[in-house]
C-alpha cells in the first residue's frame, strides 16, 4: 500500500532490516503465579499484547505533547516503572522526561493478573515495546499521508516526524487526526540495536528520589480529605480467635465507631495512637484457637507424615549409561519464613456515590477486585482497585487482606476515606508465610566421576494462596455466613510452586523428579519471593558440590561437565573468573562457594560465588565477598538489574543464615523483631559485585527472583568449605529453625 513501510523497513533514519523474535519465544508459558488476566485473542502478538492488541490500551499522546503509558503491572522496588519508561521512551523516540507511566489500576490499564514471577518485562515490557514501536510507525504514516510521501522516506527524532526537507509534525499534531484504537501489528521492527539511546543503559530511577527525600511514596503515606484511621481487631495469628469487649471499646478515648461484620470488627477513629492504644487493651482480651485448624506437627520432618498428592513432573531413561559405583543420599530442608515486610500491610478505602475505591499496595488489583467485590456484595464495575507502592512486599504478605479490612469499614461509613494500617504483631502474626519444605536428592556417579542417575524428591504445601475469592481473604471468613477458601493447588510446571527449579538444567543420563504436593496446611501459607526455587536449587547445588567433592572434580568445572546451554556455561565461568576462583586459597574457619541456577529454567541464568568466614564459638558468619554473574536476556536498565541481584543476595543471606518463622504447635511465637531473626547491617556482605551480561535484541527473561536460589546453596557450599562440616538444615548458622 502507498506510503506505508513494508515488514523490512524501518524509520529513524536508518533503513536496516531488524527482525523481531518470534511471538512464541518472546512470551515464556504462563501458568499459576504470576500469570493471570483475559484470554489470548491475538496468539500473533508478542508479550501481553496477545490479550490486549489495541495500542489506546498501552500508549495515549496528549494535547501537550505528554506520552502516558499504561501497565497492569505494578512496581515493588524493582525499578520496573523505570524500565518500562525507557522502552516506550526509546521506541517511541521521545525524551524519557515526557513519559508519564500509570500501573496497575483497574479503571485504567490491562489487566495482567499478578505481578509475579519475575515476569514484568517478559509479559507486559515486551508488549510495550512493541506498541510504542507500532504507534511510532502509525504517527509517521500519518505525516506521510498528509505530505504525499512514503513513511519509509520519513524519520522521527524526539517526539517530531520529519522529512529531512524542512517539513515537521509533532507526535501531538499527528495524534490528534490518529486513532490509536486499531490492533497494533505482527510485521512491525521495534528500533535496531545500534539506534537505541535508553534501553541498555543505567537511566536513574524514577522511584527512587521521593523515597530518599522522605516524600510521601508509599500506600502507608496516603492522606485523603476527612481521613478516619481504622485498626482491626484480630486474635494473635492465624488460627486463632480474638473476643473483645466492644462495649469496654466504644468508651475508649479516642475511638469513635466500632464496625462489626459477623466475627469482623474493627474500631475507627480521627487518630492513629489512640486506637493503637485502644488496640492493646482489646489484646488482653481472650482469645480462642479455631477448631478446624490442625495442630503442627514437629518440623521439618512432619512434611513427610501429611497427606500428599505425589506426581513425576520430568523422568529420563537410559539404559546405555555407565553403572553407578558411589551413591548420595541427602535430605535438604527450610522452616517457615515471614516476608518481613518494612512498613506493616496498608489500605485506603473510600465508597462514594455507590462506587468502592481501594487503593492498595496488593501485586494482583484484578483479582482482588473481583474478591473484594464478592465480599462487600457488590458489582465488580461498582469496585475499582489502585495500585500504591507498600514499604516492603517479595510476595503475598498482608497487602490483600488489609485491602478486604478497609473495603468492609469503607462501607459501612460512605463518603468518609478510611485508612486501615495492621500493627506490627498482626503482619507478623496473620501474613501468610513461605511454606516450610523438604527435598529428597538421591544421585550415583560413575567410575569416571559423572553423575548417571538424579532422583529429586519435594515435599510442599501450595506456594500461593493469592485471593481470588472473598473467602481467601481473611475478612472472608470472619463475615457471616462465612465464605468458603478456594482449595489450594499446585502450581503447574514449567512454572512450578514447590516445585519450581526441583528439574535441573544439567543433564544426567537418568532422572526421576517428583513433587509431593501437601493439600492440608496447618499453617496459613502463600507466595514468598521465587517460591520454591529457594530450596529446591540449595538442595540441587549443595548436592552438585558434595558429588564433586566425591569425584574429586573442582565444583565448578563438575558443573560445566554436566551442561550444554552455552549461556549456562557463559555465566558460570564469568563469575569464576571475577571471583578469582582458580587464585582463592582458603584459610582457617574461610572457605568459597559456588552455586548456579536458571530461574525456572526459562528464566534469568545466575552464578553466585561467595567467599565466607564462620567465627568459631559466635554463630557469627562474615561473607567477605560476593560475586555474581547474571544473564537476563536484553538488559533495559543494567543498574536495575545489578540492584536486583544485589538485593535479591542479601534477602537470600538472611533467610537461608537467620530466619525461621517460631511456632509452638498451636500459634506463631514471633511478633516483632526481637523474635524473628533477619539479617542486620553487621553482617550485610563486604562487597558485592554483579556482572551484567547483556545480550540485546534477545528476549526479557525477568531478574527479580534469579539470585535467591543459587545464593542460599553458595552459602552453605562456603561454609562447608570453612568448617568441613555439611549443614542441610536452613538457617545455616543456628537458630530457632525446629521450635515446634
Amino acid at each position: 500500500m502507498s506510503g506505508q513501510a513494508s515488514r523490512r523497513d524501518v524509520l529513524g533514519g536508518l533503513l536496516v532490516a531488524f527482525a523481531l523474535a518470534p511471538a512464541a519465544a518472546l512470551a515464556q508459558t504462563g501458568g499459576g503465579e504470576g500469570s493471570g488476566g483475559p484470554p489470548t485473542v491475538a496468539p500473533d502478538l508478542p508479550g501481553t499484547l496477545a490479550k490486549f492488541p489495541d495500542l489506546d490500551a498501552w500508549i495515549r499522546i496528549g494535547a501537550d505533547g505528554r506520552v502516558t503509558v499504561f501497565t497492569g503491572k505494578v512496581e515493588l522496588g524493582t525499578g520496573v516503572k523505570t524500565a518500562m519508561a525507557q522502552l516506550a521512551a526509546d521506541e517511541l523516540d521521545v525524551a524519557i522526561g515526557r513519559v508519564d507511566l500509570i500501573t496497575a489500576d483497574t479503571a485504567l490499564t490491562p489487566n495482567e493478573g499478578v505481578t509475579a514471577g519475575s515476569q514484568t518485562l517478559e509479559q507486559s515490557g515486551t508488549a510495550i515495546a512493541n506498541a510504542a514501536a507500532c504507534v511510532r510507525l502509525l504517527l509517521a504514516e500519518t505525516a506521510a499521508a498528509r505530505w504525499g510521501v512514503a513513511a519509509t522516506t520519513l524519520f522521527t527524532r524526539d517526539g517530531v516526524v520529519l522529512d529531512g526537507q524542512g517539513r515537521r509534525a509533532t507526535y501531538a499534531e499527528l495524534a490528534a487526526s490518529t486513532s490509536l484504537a486499531v490492533r497494533a501489528r505482527v510485521d512491525v521492527p521495534r528500533k535496531p540495536v545500534a539506534a537505541r539511546r535508553l534501553i541498555g543503559r543505567p537511566v536513574p530511577r524514577v522511584d527512587l528520589p521521593a523515597k530518599l527525600t522522605g516524600l510521601p511514596s508509599y500506600v502507608q503515606d496516603m492522606r485523603l480529605p476527612d481521613m478516619v484511621h481504622a485498626r482491626v481487631l484480630r486474635g494473635p495469628s492465624s488460627g486463632t480467635r480474638l473476643t473483645p469487649d466492644l462495649a469496654a471499646l466504644r468508651r475508649q478515648p479516642g475511638v469513635a465507631r466500632v464496625v462489626e461484620v459477623g466475627r469482623f470488627a474493627a474500631i475507627v477513629g480521627p487518630r492513629e495512637w489512640p486506637l493503637e492504644q485502644a488496640l492493646r487493651v482489646a489484646n488482653q482480651g481472650a482469645w480462642t484457637r479455631d477448631a478446624d485448624v490442625p495442630a503442627l506437627p514437629p518440623m521439618p520432618a512432619g512434611l513427610l507424615e501429611m497427606r500428599r498428592e505425589s506426581k513425576v513432573i520430568d523422568t529420563r531413561r537410559d539404559a546405555a549409561a555407565a553403572s553407578g559405583v558411589r551413591r548420595l543420599s541427602a535430605r535438604y530442608d527450610r522452616p517457615y519464613l515471614m516476608h518481613g515486610a518494612i512498613g506493616p500491610s496498608c489500605a485506603v478505602a473510600l465508597m462514594a456515590e455507590g462506587q468502592l475505591t481501594v487503593w492498595t499496595h496488593s501485586q494482583g488489583v484484578e483479582p482482588l477486585r473481583t474478591a473484594i467485590a464478592e465480599l462487600v456484595a457488590m458489582p465488580a464495575d461498582r469496585v475499582r482497585c489502585v495500585h500504591r507502592e507498600g514499604a516492603g512486599c517479595y510476595g503475598h504478605n498482608g497487602a490483600d487482606d488489609v485491602a478486604g479490612d478497609a473495603a468492609l469499614i469503607a462501607r459501612a461509613m460512605p463518603g468518609v476515606p478510611v485508612r486501615l494500617q495492621w500493627s506490627r504483631e498482626q503482619e507478623h502474626g496473620w501474613e501468610p508465610l513461605g511454606p516450610a519444605m523438604l527435598a529428597q536428592i538421591d544421585a550415583t556417579l560413575d567410575a569416571s566421576g559423572r553423575i548417571v542417575d538424579w532422583r529429586h524428591q519435594v515435599w510442599s504445601n501450595t506456594h500461593s494462596t493469592r485471593p481470588v475469592a472473598a473467602g481467601d481473604l481473611l475478612a472472608g471468613v470472619e463475615v457471616v455466613p462465612p465464605f468458603a477458601p478456594t482449595p489450594p493447588k499446585p502450581i503447574p510446571q514449567p512454572n512450578g510452586g514447590g516445585d519450581r527449579n526441583a528439574i535441573p538444567l544439567y543433564r544426567f543420563a537418568n532422572q526421576s523428579i517428583v513433587s509431593h504436593f501437601l493439600p492440608d496446611m496447618p499453617v496459613r501459607v502463600s507466595a514468598l519471593r521465587g517460591l520454591g526455587a529457594h530450596l529446591n536449587i540449595f538442595a540441587l547445588e549443595s548436592a552438585m558440590d558434595e558429588l564433586a567433592a566425591a569425584a574429586g572434580r573442582d565444583p565448578v568445572a563438575f558443573r560445566l561437565a554436566h551442561l550444554d546451554d552455552p549461556r549456562a556455561a557463559d555465566v558460570i565461568r564469568r563469575a569464576a573468573a571475577r571471583f578469582g576462583w582458580s587464585r582463592y586459597r582458603p584459610r582457617p574457619n574461610r572457605g568459597r562457594g559456588f552455586a548456579f541456577a536458571r530461574y525456572k529454567n526459562h528464566g534469568a541464568y545466575c552464578a553466585v560465588a561467595l567467599d565466607v568466614e564462620r567465627i568459631p564459638d559466635e554463630g557469627r558468619l562474615i561473607v567477605h565477598r560476593a560475586v555474581v554473574a547474571v544473564d537476563s536476556g536484553e538488559a533495559v536498565n543494567p543498574d536495575g538489574i545489578r540492584n536486583q541481584v544485589e538485593g535479591g543476595v542479601l534477602q537470600s543471606l538472611s533467610w537461608t543464615a537467620y530466619e525461621a518463622a517460631g511456632h509452638d504447635g498451636t500459634r506463631r511465637t514471633d511478633y516483632d523483631w526481637s523474635g524473628y531473626p533477619i539479617l542486620r547491617f553487621a553482617d550485610v556482605p563486604h562487597s558485592v559485585a554483579v556482572e551484567v551480561i547483556d545480550r540485546p535484541g534477545t528476549p526479557f527473561l525477568g531478574t527479580g527472583e534469579c539470585a535467591q536460589g543459587p545464593t542460599a546453596a553458595a552459602l552453605a557450599n562456603a561454609l562447608a568449605a570453612a568448617t568441613g562440616v555439611r549443614t542441610r538444615s536452613m538457617p545455616l548458622a543456628g537458630g530457632p529453625a525446629t521450635r515446634s
